[in-house]
Order: C-alpha cells, then structure tokens, then sequence
C-alpha cells in the first residue's frame, strides 16, 4: 500500500481523475476540489448522525444509492451547516455548475462541504473555478486531498491494488479531518474511489462494515461533526468483479485496510496532537461494549493529557472504563498494559518503576491493551493525546 503524505504521486483507479484548486477563500493553498469518473459509476455513501447536519447531507441522500454518478465537488472553509434555507441553494448551485461544465445532469453530481459551522458556500467564487478545476484533471489524488483540509496539517491518501480472481483492481482513498472528529456514522469527509464493477447494494453492504471498523473507530475531540460523510464510488472500469465469497473477503479487507489507513492518519493529525494512541480491547462481551468501551479511553481528557505529559497515571485508564459501566468483576480478572509494560495482570497489580512507563511514554506512538476477560469481543480504537494548542487553535479558529 501506497501513502500519500503530499509528496508521493497517489494514483487514482482508471477512470477517475481529479483536481483541487484556490478559489479565494483560502488565502494560501486549495480550497475546492473536484473528482470526476469518465463513465458513470456506482456511489454509496455513509453520513454524520449528527442532527444538525450540513446542507450536503439531505442532497446527498437524495440521490444515493446510484450507478450515475460522475463528480463529486468539495468546498472548504465553510461548512454550509445551519444557515438557513439559502444553504441548500448554494449547495445545489455548486453542483449544477459542474454539471453544466462537464455536460452532466445535476444528479450525476455529488457535493461535500467543511469548514466553519454556519457560514454559507462563497457561491461565486467556486461556481468561477469550477472550469479551471475541469481543466485540471489529473490522474493523482494529491491536489484534491489538498484542497479539502482544513486545519489538517497533511493531506491524507491512500492506495492499493488488489488482485481478484478476475484480474487487479485498484482502491485509493482521500479523507480530511484533524477537529471536530468522533465519527458516528451509519468535520470528517472520506472518499474511496475503485475501478472494481460492483453492485450498490453490495458496495453499501461493504461501506458500512469498513466504516464501523475504521472512521468509526477514530475520536480527536469527542466532538461528532455536522458534516461527516464517507463516500464509496466505483466505476467498473476495470471489468473485473466480485466472483466468489473468497474475491469479498479479500476485496473487503484491502478497502478496509485503506480506510484504516485513513483513518489513523486523521488521528494522528489531531489539533494539537504529538502522539497517536492505539487502544486494543479483548474479552468484552458484545461486539457493542468493546468499541464502546475503547472508543472511551480515547475521548477522556484526563488520559489525553497524561499521556501528552508523560504521566504515568495508568489509573486513569481503569477509572474510565469503571465509569463506562465495565462490570465489576471484569476488575478482578483484567490484564492491562501499556507500551507492552504489565499493569495489572488477572486483577493484580504490577510491580513497575513508573519511571520506565514515563520513558516508554515519550513515543509518538502510545499502545494501551485491556484484556477484560467477560467475552470474546474485540476491537481496536484510535485517538490522539490532548495539547495546550489544541486549546490555542479552537480559540482561535475564525479570528
């Protein structure tokens, strides 16, 4: 697998090209991106469940599932969320300019926005690079992942190919989202192109899987975003489909790979963040309370913040699930480390030197494993540790 980190060339699955351009909302780099498939391709897609949601959501929804899609536009800087009826006017006059330039109905064409909850699409300027944009297609993703970021630090890519029964497919994904991130989908935009013929129903059958187990799975604020969206879009161009249960399993575990990539990458480029924290939880009872309960010791502030400080106050952890209404007898038979060092092992405390959990802490990577022996569910959550300029750019973030 390929990342793409703003240097490496991502490839995009044939057929699809892209492009990501300045439209003066932005000061200093892209702001407004454009994918385009040459042959109308089949889209899905996965939305916020926040109840206040951006503009492009209802649009969205109205139109997937499809096997018509063609583009896919990308505004950021302003969220179009909660402004009132002339949002969705913006939304759907972006989308019929890209319609009209490439010759579309407006239904082939999907949107996204992000940015500042409650400001409007500068309609004019986007709908004026919307040309420029269809001049610049290319056959790379890295523009297009440029132009949709906000206060990410890095444009965040992926992609890979995957050899099917029938001959290789490739799968490349953009994502955006470094605030506001706690997916809860049924600030953060996805985007997984493929060359693969699928079926929609199929395609949304596997886009929620890879979501539950990647997106889903991520938490920087604990803030779920109005505008959260995952896209699946795949076009066929490649000829090769899904032939047998072996062809899924392996197809669907390379687009999760890809997502999971993604997905890790929004974590570690967290607001403020120095350090992207893993948590590997075992023995839950459902599959439910597993990610519950890891999602959790990613969101609370008090590890957060030990971690960014090196604090080696592992009880944090403990104190957090107990909170998460982890039964009691799980304390008495749990094992718990981090950074590989034993904590507590069947319920009973380690003899540690904290001073060897501080050093261990001063990796940008930090892994905390909780075995809590009431089941057989699994599951694996990401987050970031929580930073005075986290505070600073939230404070700041419209001035």
């Amino acid at each position: 697998m390929t990342l793409g980190a703003g240097i490496t060339k991502t490839l995009l699955p044939k057929g699809f090209f892209a492009s990501g351009l300045n439209c003066g909302v932005r000061k200093y780099r892209p702001d407004v991106g454009l994918l385009v498939s040459d042959v109308p391709a089949v889209a899905v897609a996965v939305y916020t469940q926040n109840t206040c949601a951006g503009e492009h959501i209802e649009y969205c929804k109205s139109l997937l599932p499809s096997e018509k899609i063609q583009a896919l536009i990308t505004n950021s800087g302003q969220a179009n969320t909660a402004v009132g009826s002339i949002g969705a006017q913006d939304n759907l006059q972006m989308a019929q300019a890209v319609a009209d330039g490439l010759k579309l109905k407006v239904s082939q064409v999907l949107t996204a926005s992000t940015g500042v909850i409650g400001q409007r699409i500068d309609i004019e300027k986007v709908v004026a690079v919307v040309p420029h944009l269809i001049e610049a297609q290319s056959t790379t993703a890295d523009t297009f992942a440029t132009a949709i970021m906000t206060t990410d630090l890095v444009p965040k890519s992926a992609t890979t190919v995957v050899k099917l029964s029938g001959g290789e497919v490739r799968i490349t994904g953009v994502a955006k989202g470094s605030g506001m991130i706690h997916p809860n989908m049924a600030t953060m935009l996805g985007y997984l192109l493929t060359d693969l013929k699928i079926e929609p129903s199929v395609a949304k059958t596997m886009l929620l899987e890879v979501t539950n187990t990647s997106f889903n799975m991520i938490s920087v604020d604990g803030e779920p975003s109005t505008n959260d969206t995952v896209f699946l879009l795949a076009n066929g161009k490649s000829e090769v489909e899904l032939k047998n249960d072996q062809d899924y399993q392996i197809f669907e575990q390379a687009l999760r790979d890809v997502a999971t990539v993604l997905a890790k990458s929004i974590a570690r480029d967290g607001e403020g963040a120095t350090k992207l924290i893993e948590v590997r939880l075992k023995g839950a009872p459902t599959q439910e309370m597993a990610d519950k309960w890891a999602r959790s010791l990613t969101v609370s502030p008090l590890i957060k913040t030990a971690i960014h400080g090196r604090d080696p106050n592992w009880g944090r952890i403990v104190g957090r699930l107990g909170g998460e209404q982890v039964p009691a007898e799980a304390f008495k038979r749990m094992d718990l480390a981090v950074q590989k060092l034993h904590l507590i092992d069947q319920g009973q405390v380690q003899s540690l030197d904290l001073e060897e959990l501080r050093n261990a802490l001063k990796q940008d990577e930090v892994l905390i494993e909780v075995d809590l022996k009431l089941g057989e569910a699994s599951t694996v959550a990401w987050g970031c540790d929580l930073s005075s300029k986290y505070v600073q750019i939230n404070a700041e973030y419209t001035s």
